[in-house]
């Protein structure tokens, strides 16, 4: 059967209306002012002033991770955090259905977050749980939108970190025909407040470049590339 007529006017609407507001937004961060520009984005209704981000990390960066959202959810105010701190329940960590595994983090942790900022530390890169988080995050469903998706080096690991195979395969250097965008610690609110909304707006306008196989789900940690071995769960 085909896609019924209305839904596929509404997704045209929705298309025009994302271009629309990319276009206003691109228009005044281009204009030159020497105001803010996120203060006239506020202003206008084009941006939200803070959207919901589901935090992936490695727990053993924990310390870090708490200091990176005190400082931009909770100082500056820039987003609203989801998922710190969260430990998946026996169910999604026994079960050897990838659906059901991705269903369940996006239901019971993701929920209704709109982004997924995946801090990278040492060993960020090896671990299941960020994998699954990642795969769950990009999950493309009838009656819901991916997570944007955005990668940001820990400071204490300067400006470079190995990125997550699921993350690798969305990412490009140059950030030219891919879904993810990867960073290093922003400077400022507006800086991050940006990377936050382009991945919002990006669940629609690039959305068709999302690799994200539904049967490569990680069953383990893989080898660590800076320590050389597999971390135990």
């Amino acid at each position: 059967m085909g896609i019924p007529i209305e839904e596929l006017i509404k997704a045209q609407r929705q298309r025009e209306e994302e271009e629309r507001r990319r276009n206003s937004l691109l228009g005044i961060l281009g204009s030159g002012s020497q105001v803010n520009p996120w203060n006239s984005l506020l202003a206008s209704g084009l941006l939200q002033p803070k959207r919901k981000v589901f935090i992936s990390y490695h727990h053993e960066d924990d310390t870090e991770v708490r200091a990176f959202v005190k400082r931009w959810a909770e100082t500056e105010q820039v987003f609203t955090p989801k998922g710190l701190g969260l430990r998946f329940t026996d169910d999604i960590i026994n079960s050897d259905d990838p659906e059901y595994v991705m269903s369940q983090i996006r239901k019971k942790y993701i929920e209704d977050a709109s982004v997924t900022i995946v801090l990278l530390g040492t060993c960020t890169h090896s671990r299941r749980y960020v994998d699954w988080e990642i795969k769950a995050s990009l999950r493309q469903e009838k009656d819901s939108l991916p997570n944007g998706l955005i990668g940001i080096v820990l400071s204490s690991k300067g400006d470079n970190a190995y990125l997550p195979s699921r993350f690798e395969a969305n990412w490009a250097k140059g950030h030219i025909n891919c879904y993810a965008r990867f960073w290093t610690v922003p400077k400022t609110s507006s800086d991050l407040r940006g990377w936050i909304e382009d991945a919002y707006t990006a669940r629609t306008l690039r959305a068709h470049l999302i690799k994200n196989s539904t049967d490569d789900m990680m069953k383990n940690n893989a080898t660590c590339k800076t320590c050389g071995i597999v971390h135990p769960a």
